[in-house]
């Protein structure tokens, strides 16, 4: 699983023009879900974003989490994330998981967000064309790839 965190000031996802999520303070998540990801992936990486400690504490460090400030999420499926790009100019995308598996897996990384503490865990719509719209705050944005941790 690859997720591109974003720490926002506000974050929203919207489908066909209505809003689907809407955050304040919190990070918007892009989450790519690929063939050989498990529960396992989402389990961990989930825990990860929960207690991701990017947030400025009183002295300015970079020291407090998503559950310490009870800051909100907005996860947003994106297959591109899983680009294989070595040969031409063209991405191929044959590493992304097909909907049956990335479904389940993605609905369960929210599930556990909520689990490891995260109040509020807002989405958009997986296969959606979405339009994204975001305020970066930092601008602070960090990468995970579960299979560092395989």
């Amino acid at each position: 699983m690859r997720a591109v965190i974003q720490r926002v000031t506000e974050a929203s996802v919207t489908v066909d023009g209505s809003v689907l999520g809407f955050i304040e303070n919190g990070f918007l998540i892009l989450l790519g879900v690929d063939d050989t990801d498990t529960e396992k992936d989402a389990d961990i990486l989930a825990r990860k974003t929960a207690n991701l400690r990017i947030f400025e504490d009183e002295e300015g460090k970079m020291n407090l989490s998503l559950l310490d400030l009870g800051y909100s999420a907005l996860v947003i499926s994106q297959f591109t994330l899983l680009a294989d790009t070595k040969k031409g100019n063209r991405p191929s995308f044959i590493k992304a998981a097909r909907p049956e598996t990335a479904i389940p897996l993605y609905e369960r990384y929210m599930e556990k967000l909520r689990e490891n503490g995260v109040t509020n865990v807002q989405h958009g719509e997986f296969g959606a064309d979405m339009k994204v719209r975001l305020l970066n705050d930092g601008p602070v944005t960090i990468q995970y790839d579960t299979h560092q941790w395989r």
